[in-house]
Parts: structure tokens; sequence; C-alpha cells
């Protein structure tokens, strides 16, 4: 499914590009602040060797085919990451995938996650061939909630306990977006 080539995705003011060990002080800069780690399932950076070490698990992962996360850079300062995005969990057998993002603070409520999700769910259906794209989040999570909503993804429910983070157990509230649907308000959209 994971070609051996890193794949390059532009979006009107987004470019997506492998993530590079020269990101990590980028990475560490909003991984090492609370609002940012809330709800992810890693502690908030307290060192730069943390972000080094997730540069380093990403690229890993890519190499190994079992993972793919881009760099979500403006196209005017493609050098500068101010996000991720991608694709794990894999299921090569049942053509799915999940998907995982975060972004900088100072791009929220932008619409970048928006454009940089758009591109990445039509790079998996159209050449992953995924018929399946799924997240999964904290119900808490609101902002990630609409997101997926906007994204077409459909809550499919809310697995009690399902993640140990930090601690302690949280829930994990499933979306997904199949193909089919996909498809079906592609064309929905082009003939409006």
């Amino acid at each position: 499914m994971i070609s051996d080539t890193f794949p390059i995705l532009s979006t009107e003011r987004l470019f997506l590009r492998q993530i590079q060990p020269s990101d990590a002080p980028a990475l560490f800069s909003y991984f090492s602040k609370d609002e940012v780690t809330l709800y992810f399932d890693l502690p908030t950076f307290q060192h730069m060797a943390e972000a080094d070490e997730l540069v380093k698990t990403w690229q890993k992962n890519f190499l190994q085919k079992v993972a793919i996360r881009w760099a979500i850079c403006l196209k005017d300062n493609p050098d500068q990451l101010i996000g991720s995005c991608g694709f794990h969990n894999f299921s090569v057998e049942h053509f799915r995938a999940e998907i995982g993002y975060e972004l900088h603070p100072d791009f929220w409520q932008q619409g970048i996650m928006t454009e940089a999700i758009s591109t990445l769910i039509s790079f998996g259906f159209d050449n992953y061939k995924l018929n399946r794209i799924e997240a999964f989040i904290d119900p808490d999570n609101v902002a990630s909630r609409r997101l997926l909503e906007k994204m077409n993804l459909v809550s499919e429910g809310i697995l009690h306990d399902y993640f140990f983070e930090k601690g302690r157990f949280v829930d994990g509230e499933i979306f997904a977006l199949l193909k089919k649907n996909y498809i079906q308000h592609t064309s929905f959209h082009q003939i409006v």
C-alpha cells in the first residue's frame, strides 16, 4: 500500500512533505503545549529529545510501510512545519486505515487542517485504494469532531475505556468514511 517513494502533496495553500530531523524544533514548539496534547496519546513534551524521537518513529514507520506522516507546511514557507497528518493502523487485508493529525495553535481556526485532511482523504481513496478511513477521537474533543464531520466522517459510536492514556482509561469515539459515500458526496458536489 505504502510506496517506497514518499508522496508530496499540495493544496491551494499547503505543501505536505516528508518529516525530516530538522523539523524536530517545530514539533517541540507545539507538542510542548498542554492544549495540543490534551487529547493526544502522548504526554506534553518536556525535552527536545522527545521531538527527535517522534521524528525517528515516523520515519521508521514509513520505511517499514506501517504508517505515513506528512509535515504540513504553508506553500510560501515549505521548510517550516506547522503540523502533521497521516495514516496509521493500516489493514491491507480489509482496505482501511486510520487518520491522525495535529496543528500548532497559532494556525488553529484557519481552515488549514480541513484543507490538509481533505487532500489526505482523496489520496487515501485514490492512491492507497482504501475502502474505509477511520479516526478515533476523545468524545470531548469538539474541534476534532467538527473537522471530521466537515470531512463527512460519521460517528459510529463510543468505545468506553478503549484507550489507556496518561495513567487513565479514556473513551474513544470512532468516526469513519466509506469510499462509496465519499464518491457519492464528491459526485453530488460536482453536479451542484
